[in-house]
This record gives structure tokens, C-alpha cells and sequence, in this order.
């Protein structure tokens, strides 16, 4: 019989995953948490699987009571993060008791938290994925006294005297700021732009109020202008990438997200690199970004670094709730229980 967490202030909120990464073969937006190594991270320190279901924040406060005893962590963005009032630290798991309230208050400087449980979270899914899709209806934001169904992992890392978990995870945080730098390569019409192209890598850029999941809509600042298309016919509808940094008529820039529909008809000057996209999911409006131009071969190696790093995480915490670790006085030999750290 599974337990649930029941939400008592939703905040800005959902259950969501890493997205469907067979979507777009279908006309379907991949979705999915705008924050990947935030997310990802998350579920390693709770050992869970990086595609796990785990509960989004935006902006917003958020409370939660749970039923059972959970491991839990919480990443992203900075925040006040509390367990019936007394503090607990994000980027590490960290004891969540049944019957207590958990609660995530004045976000900063970022714009989303992750929690993750550790154990199975229940949650429909659509090809795949339990990321909600606002366009076919599927999901959608928490609500108050939504309960969120959750089969608990065994915890075997005990204090003899206690009873809870013990357990330390190394895992780097993000690095927030009111200013981001923005990996990006070239997109396949950055020729179509001549010269002006190199105006997207010499000023900033300040994120509209109305960006969203679908995208960021971004202004040159005073040090910045707007690349020039040299070329006078349309461009046709075609794939596009998430990551897109499209240069549409007008006096913005347009960066597509997880939200974004598969298909657009404006020039492609660039695309965001993987690591850079989490950085862009934590950018508040009014917070300014530069892009950096990188090559291929450069983003790629990021990407594995980063992922190589979570999976260092994963592989830890993953030998540390599998072993039998609990010591209580009497046992033969406290040295059979140690866990390396």
C-alpha cells in the first residue's frame, strides 16, 4: 500500500520528470523540468532514477505533509527550506518525518527548486513522461490537498541512537546570479546574418516578463544590438531545436524551451548547449545573459563532465542506501558497518 505527501500550499508547483525525449518524433514538446541538472541531481541524492517523477517550484512557496518517513533533497535555486520549522539544507538529502511539514519559502536569486523522495512517486504518464503538457491537458500544476502517491525506498543508513538516516551527499550546486553566461553554438542559418551575427556574442540581453517554459524573450541592453538578417525571403516552417536562439522581426531575441512546439519559421542564429538550458530554466525576468560562443566539440564535453559528475553522486549514495549499515550497540563489530564516504 503506498503513502502519499498531501500539499497544503501549492505555490507554483507540479510533478514533473526529465520530459519526453521520444516527443518530438510524434509533434509532441519534450516538457519536462526547465532546470535539468538541478532535477537530476536531485533524484541522485535520494539514489532514485534520473528520469524519476519529482515535484517542481516556481518562484513560489510550497508546503507539504507526508504519511511515512521520506529521504528527500532539495535543489535548484536558493531558498529557505524547513522541516516543522527547523532548517535543512538543500543539496544534500536530508530526513523528512511522517505527520511533519516540509516547506520551501522565499525563493531567490533563481527561479525553481526541485524536491525529490526518495522510493517510487506515482504519477501518470503520456509517452512516457509525467511532465504536464498544457496543450493536450495532461496534468497540470498542484492544487491544495492533492495528494501525491509514494511507495518509500528502504532506508537502511540508521544513528544507532536516533533512528534516522545518516547519510552526505557531495553534489555542486548551481552558480546563481542576477547576470548569466550562456554557452551556445552556431544554428544552421547563422550565415544568413553576415557580419551581424557577432552582435549576439557583444552585449547582454534582459529576459521579458513574458518568458515562460515555451521561451525566453530577451531585449538588448544598452552595450547590445540586434543581429541583422541580410537575406529578404521567408524562412519555411521546419524542426527546430530546443535550445533555439530564433532572431524574429521586431526588437527581441526568442530562446526556445522544453515548452516549445516542434516546429517554427523564424531564422536560427544559435542554440543554447545543454548546460547552458538548465542556467536559462533558473533566469528570473530582468536578469541579463551574454552569449558565448562555443564549438561542438566544446559542448559536448561539458555535457559529459556534468553528466559524469551526477552519476558520480547516483553511484554514491545509490552503494550507501544498499548497504547494510545500521550499527546499534551490542552488534559484533562497528567496523562491519562503516560506508565509505
Amino acid at each position: 500500500m503506498s503513502e502519499n505527501v498531501t500539499v497544503t500550499r501549492p505555490g507554483i508547483s507540479a510533478v514533473t520528470d526529465l520530459g519526453r525525449s521520444a516527443g518530438g518524433a510524434v509533434g509532441q514538446m519534450s516538457g519536462g523540468a526547465l532546470d535539468q541538472y538541478s532535477a537530476r541531481v536531485a533524484n541522485a541524492l535520494v539514489a532514485s532514477h534520473p528520469r524519476a517523477p519529482l515535484v517542481e517550484l516556481v518562484a513560489a512557496d510550497f508546503a507539504a505533509l507526508t504519511s511515512v518517513n521520506l529521504l528527500v533533497a532539495v535543489t535548484g535555486a536558493p531558498a529557505d527550506v524547513s522541516v516543522a520549522g527547523v532548517p535543512m539544507p538543500q543539496w544534500e538529502p536530508f530526513w523528512w518525518p511522517a505527520g511533519t511539514e516540509l516547506a520551501v519559502t522565499s525563493i531567490r536569486q533563481g527561479l525553481r527548486v526541485y524536491l525529490a523522495l526518495h522510493g517510487e512517486v506515482q504519477a501518470p504518464l503520456l509517452l512516457g513522461s509525467c511532465a504536464p503538457d498544457s496543450v493536450l491537458g495532461f496534468s497540470g500544476p498542484l492544487r491544495r490537498m492533492d495528494e501525491i502517491g509514494v511507495e518509500p525506498g528502504p532506508l537502511l543508513l540508521q544513528h544507532a541512537v536516533l533512528g534516522s538516516p545518516v547519510v552526505r551527499g557531495a553534489a555542486r550546486p548551481m552558480r546563481f546570479a542576477e547576470h548569466w553566461r550562456i554557452p551556445v553554438t552556431d544554428g544552421p542559418d547563422r550565415d544568413q546574418f553576415g557580419s551581424s551575427a557577432e552582435r549576439l556574442h557583444e552585449g547582454r540581453f534582459v529576459i521579458s516578463t513574458t518568458s515562460n517554459h515555451v521561451g525566453l524573450r530577451l531585449r538588448p541592453d544598452a552595450s547590445a544590438s540586434l543581429p541583422a538578417r541580410e537575406r529578404t525571403d521567408e524562412v519555411l516552417s521546419r524542426g527546430v531545436p530546443i535550445g533555439a536562439v530564433e532572431v524574429p522581426a521586431g526588437d527581441e531575441l526568442l530562446v526556445l524551451h522544453r515548452g516549445r512546439g516542434v516546429t517554427a519559421g523564424y531564422p536560427v542564429l544559435a542554440v543554447v548547449t545543454a548546460t547552458g538550458l538548465s542556467r536559462l530554466g533558473q533566469a528570473r525576468p530582468g536578469h541579463s545573459v551574454e552569449f558565448v560562443r562555443v564549438t561542438l566539440a566544446e559542448a559536448v564535453a561539458a555535457a559529459r563532465a556534468e553528466r559524469a559528475l551526477i552519476d558520480g553522486v547516483s553511484s554514491r549514495m545509490t552503494r550507501l542506501l544498499s548497504a547494510q549499515t545500521s550499527y546499534r550497540p551490542g552488534d559484533e563489530s562497528p567496523a562491519t558497518h562503516r560506508v565509505a564516504s
